[in-house]
């Protein structure tokens, strides 16, 4: 029988831990009995890998960085916590998983601790042989909270006191766990870099087919705070020369507010050379066919443009304290991946002139590794049974 892995995954405002979770999926279920345990609203478009048993939690998401709320307007959160505590209980005794894989916790949703923390508790007091625990990690973190030197101190302190492993989903030639987590009292427990995860489809480079008509695409990833970057967009595109200028096609996400896609709905009516769409189920394809590639700087997002090898402007979000795009967009920028926007000279006017520049741009051919999900499908599988060691080839400590 294959081994059994109970994967948690809570995305609270985009789509990008979701969609990084489902691609490390698709690997996975080759290997493992794989039941998820889905925190948020399954948006529409994204269709869950075909093998695992997919538990949707009720489901929460975040306002303003810091307050959870209810997505299901039948349940209110108080609610929500309390079926949610006894729903990952519920299935952690019913899987009785070999490994326990939490993404993101606790390097961040700190607010989600009401039921990651009794987890781990049940996972280190099950008899019978308790479950590896293993932090599932993206490449770059938020680093500037008020309280950062707290925050990174106590995911510390967790990590010591119940995870096994940590699994950095990133090539340490570009980004490394320290540099955006600095607790004062180092991890002891083992940190691996898996290399990048991108879905199956995109993993292997493919050749670019751009017809003479490709158009500038615009994404906003789920769309939930894409709507400026959308509407600047369409702005910027009425600014360049409207003889030459490549069409304009924009990808709102799937949760986009329904007032801002009504709103771009009027925006491009009658305009024949833009097409708006909610969703397209492959972007880096997309992107392989576009002339220039215009988004924010997510995860996967970019690995989306690494993949598809296209010319590429980036415009990070970084509202409040998130700094996570901003430092990925700039590391990316100056491997000569793609190109950078910062935020604060983001207007129509600038956004103009950076396109006309981007369409003359050649990315650099990647060099990144790409075979993130491979090898943590491999690193799963080193950690049977409990207390055996990864392979030494895989072991590149942070």
């Amino acid at each position: 029988m294959k081994p059994r892995l109970l994967v948690y995954c809570q995305h609270s405002v985009g789509i990008g831990h979701l969609t990084r979770s489902f691609a490390l999926v698709e690997s996975l279920v080759r290997d493992f009995e794989v039941v998820f345990l889905n925190g948020g609203p399954l948006p529409p478009g994204i269709a869950a890998p075909a093998g695992a048993r997919i538990v949707d939690l009720p489901p929460l998401g975040m306002v303003g960085g810091h307050e959870i709320v209810s997505r299901d307007a039948a349940v209110d959160v108080g609610a929500a916590r309390a079926l949610r505590r006894c729903a990952v209980l519920e299935a952690f005794e019913a899987v009785r998983p070999d490994v326990l894989l939490i993404e993101l916790f606790p390097f961040g949703r700190k607010k989600f601790a009401f039921e990651l923390l009794p987890l781990l508790k049940a996972a280190r007091a099950r008899r019978g042989g308790a479950p590896r625990v293993v932090c599932s990690l993206r490449d770059i973190l938020v680093a500037a909270r008020p309280d950062q030197q707290h925050h990174d101190d106590r995911a510390a302190w967790i990590c010591r006191r119940w995870f096994d492993a940590v699994l950095v989903h990133a090539d340490p030639r570009m980004a490394r766990l320290k540099d955006s987590f600095r607790p004062r009292r180092p991890l002891s427990v083992p940190v691996w870099y898996t290399g990048f995860v991108v879905p199956e489809r995109n993993r292997r480079a493919q050749s670019r087919q751009v017809a003479p008509d490709a158009p500038i695409l615009v994404s906003a990833g789920g769309g939930i705070v894409g709507f400026p970057l959308l509407s600047t967009a369409l702005a910027a595109h009425a600014l360049l020369d409207p003889v030459s200028r490549p069409r304009l096609e924009l990808v709102a996400g799937p949760f986009l507010p329904e007032a801002d896609w009504q709103q771009l709905v009027e925006a491009v009516a009658g305009r024949a050379d833009v097409t708006l769409l909610r969703s397209v189920p492959d972007l880096a394809g997309r992107m392989r066919g576009a002339a220039v590639s215009l988004s924010q700087c997510g995860y996967n997002t970019a690995m989306d443009i690494v993949a598809a090898g296209v010319p590429a402007l980036v415009v990070p979000y970084a509202e409040g304290r998130e700094d996570e795009q901003t430092n990925r967009a700039r590391r990316m920028a100056d491997l000569g991946l793609l190109r950078m926007l910062e935020p604060a000279h983001f207007d129509a006017a600038t956004l103009a002139a950076e396109l006309a520049r981007t369409l003359g741009f050649v990315p650099r051919p990647n060099g990144l590794d790409l075979d993130g999900a491979l090898r943590t499908n491999e690193l799963l599988r080193s950690m049977q049974p409990r207390g055996t060691a990864a392979p030494e080839t895989l072991q590149r400590t942070a």
